[in-house]
């Protein structure tokens, strides 16, 4: 087995995950800056100006599953690449909200295609083994992004009127960089096969990954699942129920335990929490720090203990600090209390659900829909991504913080009875058999 090759390959196309990480929370450096500059109303402010990327995610990942399975995994991150370059240098140059919010969408559409096609692909050149921690690489430079986002916020946020305009625009550099890295790694052994009946390009990836492999062996067994599927099928008939309400269900939860909501609102949660505006930004990079320490903890935990137990521990963590950040607004706790708090929410974040989400996704559905299976778990996540964080200026300011976190917690404990009476265990089980046992369980 070619395992540095695989790593490689892996961390390049994970650098979508970096883009992604680096787009979706870099608004929040700009969110209070661009509300004064265009002074649109909350509503307007929320739903168009600071969510459109997010809208833009949506649409990517409901149609990212049609060029990931016509033009193939790689060409497909090629182009995403591409619009990241273009949303941050027209954003970052925009002179009102609505050429602003049309650059942020074509942003958001790379996102929620990304959130298909690099799971996909990693999912398909990963030993069953190491697929855990390989497909999860997308989920640390998510985390990374985010990092280096508040980080560059902090450190941008006081050289002007127009720092919102730097904070947006340097996304450029990493998006440039990926895109050319891209091109470096192979096509898809399983696209090439199932998708193309490229037999000879579909060989010639799999030498790459492991020169010692049965070649023939492992294509006859490829496409001895691909011809077991019935012609014409989807996503949604009957057999795959199971592995759809999974991948539905998963991505629910996700987004009902206000992780994006508080990633987009951080500094003004922090202000309402009575810190300054230039603490709550430091508190924001600290909040960073803490989503990339504890996603290395779960990427180290998830091939060892498995899917169900870091879910486990995740929902867990939700309910303990979100019911924390609750009790602090609705008792007027002010200062370091409620960071404290949300560190320990974004902790629980990092080692569950974040671990997890785009691994379990693109493990559950057979070879011939992932692409498919992948874009649906990812449309569900992105709906309420955009769909919540939108919300959040408005909720504030009528029913205020306390009840909004209360309700994220009580989510949480219906996450809690998920994972404990319908989640199963993906971990070491090559991808033909994974689904050879979904579906039998469907049908019990």
């Amino acid at each position: 087995m070619n395992h540095r090759k695989i790593l490689f390959w892996s961390i390049t196309v994970a650098l979508a995950g970096f883009l992604f990480g680096f787009d979706t929370v870099v608004i929040s450096g700009a969110d209070l800056s661009l509300q004064e500059l265009w002074q649109k109303g909350e509503v307007f402010h929320g739903f168009v100006v600071m969510a459109s990327a997010l809208w833009g995610t949506v649409i990517g990942a409901i149609f990212g599953g049609f060029p990931t399975d016509r033009l193939g995994r790689k060409t497909t991150l090629f182009w995403i690449g591409v619009f990241y370059f273009v949303s941050a240098v027209g954003s970052a140059l925009a002179g009102d909200p609505w050429v602003f919010a049309f650059f942020r969408f074509l942003g958001g559409l790379g996102v929620g295609a990304s959130t298909v096609a690099a799971p996909a692909y990693v999912s398909e050149i990963a030993p069953a083994k190491d697929r855990g921690k390989l497909v999860a690489l997308y989920q640390f430079n998510i985390v990374f992004g985010i990092l280096v986002a508040f980080l560059s916020n902090y450190l941008l946020s006081n050289i002007g009127e127009n720092a919102w305009r730097w904070m947006i625009g340097v996304e450029a550099f990493p998006a440039f960089i990926y895109t050319l890295m891209v091109l470096t790694v192979p096509k898809s052994p399983r696209w090439l096969l199932v998708k193309k009946g490229d037999r000879e390009g579909a060989a010639r990836t799999l030498r790459l990954i492991n020169p010692d492999m049965n070649i023939d062996e492992t294509m006859e067994a490829l496409m001895a699942d691909h011809k077991a599927a019935e012609t014409g099928e989807t996503i949604f008939s009957p057999k795959y129920r199971f592995p759809l309400m999974l991948a539905f269900l998963v991505a629910f939860f996700n987004q009902f335990s206000g992780i994006n909501a508080f990633l987009y609102y951080a500094p003004r949660i922090f202000e309402i929490a009575g810190l300054e505006k230039s603490s709550a930004l430091l508190s924001s990079v600290g909040i960073g720090v803490t989503n990339l320490i504890f996603t290395l903890v779960g990427l180290s935990m998830i091939d060892r203990f498995g899917r169900r137990q870091l879910m486990y521990i995740g929902s867990v963590g939700y309910i303990v600090s979100l019911s924390l950040v609750a009790l602090s607004f609705v008792m007027g706790i002010k200062g370091m209390a409620v960071p404290i708090f949300l560190f320990l929410f974004i902790a629980s974040h990092a080692i569950g659900q974040g671990t997890v989400i785009w691994v379990f996704i693109s493990e559950i559905f057979p070879n011939h829909l992932r692409a498919n299976g992948q874009a649906f778990g990812s449309s569900v996540h992105w709906v309420l991504a955009a769909a919540i964080p939108s919300s959040i200026p408005f909720l504030f300011t009528t029913i205020g913080a306390a009840p909004v976190f209360a309700f994220f917690a009580f989510m949480m404990v219906l996450q809690l009875i998920f994972v404990w009476r319908m989640m199963p265990e993906t971990k070491g089980v090559p991808l033909e058999e994974l689904e050879k046992q979904l579906i039998r369980v469907e049908g019990e």
